[in-house]
């Protein structure tokens, strides 16, 4: 199914830490989305995410954007309590500490809707978690990447008790498949539509 964004309501509010253009930080969410750019985007970013909210009626979202083909890309993967959205698209690979290429378009997105109530040291316990599934992912498969130079992750989820997401937890491990499952997915369609 081909669609152009890419929008995701709650059916109740969540907390929310993300890195996201639109509404990032900490703060409560109705949802999120993923708004397609053009791929030589240079635009008003705050200002274009606003209109986005108002021709959607998302208000209260956190937005993020992309120039990738989001019907094409986008991928979905669920492990127990923890849903994973991915955009992938990577014609800017990067890797954390060294000097970065010139500078093109391409995004990943993470968002993770995690059905548990979390602290918010569990919730940025998970982006870490996350942001290690997805760099896995890129060197298994073959890019010399830890990510790209304008990656968006973000965490959804309810107020709680759990107070930690990392690799050696129930959850962390949920959110480690999540991420690997549906980042892979996304980056062999982003591939395809390369190749036509």
């Amino acid at each position: 199914m081909e669609f152009e964004h890419f929008i995701r309501p709650f059916n109740e509010p969540m907390l929310a830490l993300s890195n996201a253009p639109h509404r990032g930080g900490l703060t409560k969410a109705n949802g999120f989305f993923f708004m397609k750019v053009p791929k030589d985007y240079s635009g008003n970013y705050r200002r274009d995410c606003a209109r986005f909210e108002e021709e959607h009626g998302t208000k209260g979202f956190v937005g993020f954007m992309t120039a990738a083909d989001v019907g094409k890309v986008l991928s979905v993967a669920k492990s127990g309590s923890v849903k994973a959205y991915v955009t992938a698209g990577i014609t800017n690979p990067a890797i954390a500490g060294d000097v970065p290429p010139p500078w093109k378009p391409g995004t990943i997105n993470v968002a993770l809707v995690i059905e548990d109530g979390l602290t918010v040291g569990a919730m940025a316990n998970a982006i870490m978690t996350a942001t290690e599934a997805k760099t896995y992912t890129l060197l298994k498969l073959g890019y010399n990447a830890t990510g790209t130079t304008s990656d968006g992750i973000g965490v959804f989820a309810f107020e709680g008790e759990i107070e930690w997401a990392g690799t050696a937890t129930g959850l962390g491990i949920n959110i480690g498949k999540a991420v690997r499952v549906a980042l892979e997915e996304s980056l062999r369609k982003w591939e395809a539509t390369r190749v036509k």
